[in-house]
């Protein structure tokens, strides 16, 4: 039986991979075209829309981004042809943020704990010489993945305004500060945050070349954030629950136990009548 897998696998390690049956290579990145243009080979294709959500009429419900059934993700991965057994590999071009640590948290939360996030993402594999292909690749379906419920911790709504005013909690803003302040807001309705959120942009997960720091640093910064505190006082929330995963993807990388998702986030928030803050209120 093969042990756990570290949350990130550098890409020369990936190439070393490229033969082995087990392996499930995912294109998480946003837009099929861009997929269909150039994309891993071997690499089968995932939407964020499609694949990741279950996106309702109005955000107001889950915000933009609410998670699907365990049971109809459990269909798509067994499209996929994702088993207990499938040595999973997911990347994207935006170094994890787009989609990747999504769909890592994602099949975590289903049980499967051989999946990992390519660092780098494409542009690194495509550095180290992975082979690039075109077009669509096919996959070879299975039995809908045998998980019934999400296993790893979420947080609603009510949970979120209730412990954003207890300083016993933390809960982490990882949008771009620009944001959170409320100077702009490119994508939701309202600017602004969550009165009580810290704001810990998800971007600085990252050096400057796009691979997430060493895990030492980051065990180090966020222990000193979080000031040593246990995960389930931790409640971590972006947008609308997609790059709040590279945070909770650079903890586990850190070592670290994974805090809670807000899902709906601030796509959510925003929409529920609920206080807003801006600046560094």
């Amino acid at each position: 039986m093969k042990s756990e897998l570290t949350p990130l696998i550098p890409a020369t390690n990936l190439l070393k991979l490229k033969n082995d049956p087990s392996l499930v290579l995912i294109d998480a990145g946003f837009g099929k075209e861009k997929y269909l243009q150039k994309h891993l080979s071997g690499a089968l294709y995932v939407d964020l829309n499609r694949d990741l959500s279950l996106i309702k009429e109005d955000p107001a419900e889950g915000g933009r981004h609410p998670l699907p059934d365990p049971l109809g993700f459990g269909k798509t991965l067994g499209n996929l042809g994702i088993t207990p057994e499938s040595r999973v590999v997911v990347y994207d071009d935006k170094q994890g943020a787009m989609s990747a640590a999504r769909f890592w948290w994602m099949l975590k939360a289903m049980g499967h704990q051989l999946v990992q996030v390519l660092d780098g993402g494409l542009q690194a594999a495509e550095a180290a010489g992975y082979p690039i292909s075109t077009g669509e690749e096919s996959a070879t379906p299975t039995a809908p993945y045998p998980a019934s419920e999400w296993q790893l911790p979420l947080a609603d709504l009510e949970e979120v305004a209730q412990k954003a005013k207890d300083p016993v909690y933390k809960v982490i803003d990882v949008r771009e500060t620009v944001r959170y302040l409320g100077e702009t807001e490119p994508i939701d309705l309202i600017a602004g945050h969550i009165p009580g959120a810290i704001n810990v942009p998800f971007g600085e997960n990252l050096d400057s070349n796009g691979h997430f720091l060493p895990a030492e640093t980051l065990k180090k910064n966020y222990l000193e954030l979080l000031a040593a505190g246990p995960a389930e006082n931790t409640l971590v929330h972006c947008g609308s629950g997609v790059t709040a995963c590279h945070t909770l993807l650079a903890l586990a990388h850190a070592g670290l136990a994974i805090p809670k998702l807000y899902i709906g986030s601030w796509s959510e928030w925003s929409r529920n009548n609920r206080p807003v803050a801006t600046g560094n209120e």
